[in-house]
């Protein structure tokens, strides 16, 4: 639906000039702004002179429309037949190219003989004109004195010099903003240098770490195993009797270094990785075997009655694809841990398949003293220790759980562990039922 606000006849060029005018008025009246006021006119007037060529009969009509839920400025200018087809219109002729760009819409409908070009624009957000409005805008218009040829030359010539003025700022701003952007351009270049270059001494540190730890790790093992063997001798009775306060501070040089050999084998292990120098041994796991063969080894470490160790493996009897050694490792430091936090009830050691992710899940379950939410992380970090009266009486190096979920990253799968204090805790180990073939092969093993 539209309402009409203006017709006006297109017979000469003093009629272009007028529906120009008009054009700019009316724009005005609805309240578009000076820049939309000056498209509407330019793109209506070059419309309008292109269908004045066209003989008698053209006409410009201006109403208010109604257009996907917003009032629009429609213009509809009847061309005669100059313009042709629609084909032909689009094609070539300049003035609809322009109210193409200048306009919202515009369109051309052949009809019986006659062209007609209808163009729209969107009104800016205002309440909706009504029909009194519109009413007081045709009694303004009708009122408005109408200026000759002169006089609109003068205004394009305001109207241009306002749009130099607007482009100068705009060109200014566009210049200061691309300073402002190469400044820019500059800091993050430098930044970028410096993080590569703090990048690159962090590498160099990590490397020096790690060969520190490697180099220090090696000249330590030997003074620890020749400590740990004498020590054996002695309390073997090889040398002769010992009294019992003899014996009792030689079990602490034997304890002191177990302790720290296992630190040194640790720190060893986690330099060789963080180096790239572990590879893994893959050949087919059997559970039972794994299962058979931890429970020899760690047998020995329940030293209570009131602690029972359990093995099962949940019914899984085929073999899977990974490296048995580590897996072995991170469950003797996932059950040696479990052994000492827990003073009574048991320890048991599950295997389990999970076929929706194909994936084998070893699981550690205790009754000990559990580990409190906001330290769960902690426990992953390199010499961490959690504060506890337990903890104090079992010294541990800090570095178990860290080799483990390293290892675990080398093996494809994951760490994780779910615990409540004084309730107990469950580490999980979980690995591909296929090893990753992206894993392969990707460091060279060095062993001292």
């Amino acid at each position: 639906m539209s309402q009409r606000i203006l017709n006006v006849a297109l017979e000469s060029d003093q009629d272009v000039v007028l529906v120009r005018q008009r054009a700019r008025q009316v724009s005005h009246l609805l309240g578009f702004s000076k820049q939309d006021q000056v498209r509407i006119a330019t793109a209506v007037s070059e419309v309008a002179r292109a269908a004045s060529l066209g003989g008698p009969g053209a006409r410009a009509v201006f109403c208010l429309a109604e257009g996907r839920g917003a009032q629009q400025l429609e213009v509809s200018i009847n061309a005669g037949a100059h313009l042709g087809s629609v084909e032909a219109s689009l094609a070539g002729d300049p003035a609809i190219v322009t109210a193409h760009r200048l306009m919202d819409a515009c369109e051309i409908a052949d009809g019986a003989g006659t062209t007609a070009v209808v163009m729209r624009k969107a009104l800016p957000p205002q309440p909706p004109l009504g029909s009194a409005r519109l009413a007081q805008i045709g009694a303004e218009l009708a009122a408005a004195p109408t200026p000759n040829t002169w006089q609109e030359v003068q205004q394009q010539n305001r109207e241009l010099v306002e749009t130099l003025a607007e482009l100068r700022e705009r060109q200014e701003d566009l210049l200061s903003l691309t300073r402002e952007l190469e400044d820019t351009n500059r800091g993050i270049v430098a930044l970028y240098a410096e993080i590569e270059d703090k990048a690159e001494r962090l590498r160099k540190a990590d490397e020096m770490k790690s060969r520190f730890l490697s180099n220090t790790s090696h000249e330590l093992r030997t003074p620890l195993s020749s400590i740990r063997a004498l020590s054996k001798l002695l309390l073997d009775r090889m040398d002769g009797d010992l009294t019992p306060e003899q014996e009792r501070q030689v079990r602490f040089i034997e304890t002191a270094a177990t302790d720290l050999s296992e630190l040194v084998n640790d720190l060893l292990d986690l330099a060789k990785i963080e180096a790239g120098k572990v590879e893994t041994q893959l050949a087919p796991v059997v559970v039972d075997n794994l299962f058979r063969a931890l429970k020899g080894m760690l047998r020995p470490l329940v030293t209570s009655e009131r602690v029972e160790l359990v093995f099962d493996n949940g019914g899984v009897e085929e073999a899977f694809e990974s490296d048995e050694g580590k897996i072995s490792q991170i469950l003797r430091n996932f059950i040696s841990n479990a052994l000492k936090f827990t003073e009574q009830g048991s320890v048991r050691v599950t295997a389990s398949y999970e076929a929706g992710t194909d994936d084998i899940v070893f699981a550690v379950t205790d009754t000990g003293i559990g580990i409190a939410p906001d330290h769960l992380q902690l426990i992953f970090e390199e010499f961490a220790q959690v504060e506890h009266p337990l903890q104090r009486r079992i010294k541990g190096t800090g570095l178990g759980l860290p080799l483990c979920r390293r290892l675990a990253d080398l093996l494809g799968g994951r760490v994780d562990v779910v615990s409540r204090t004084g309730v107990g805790s469950t580490f999980t180990l979980t690995l591909p039922r296929r090893f990753p073939a992206a894993l392969i092969g990707s460091a060279d093993d060095t062993e001292s």
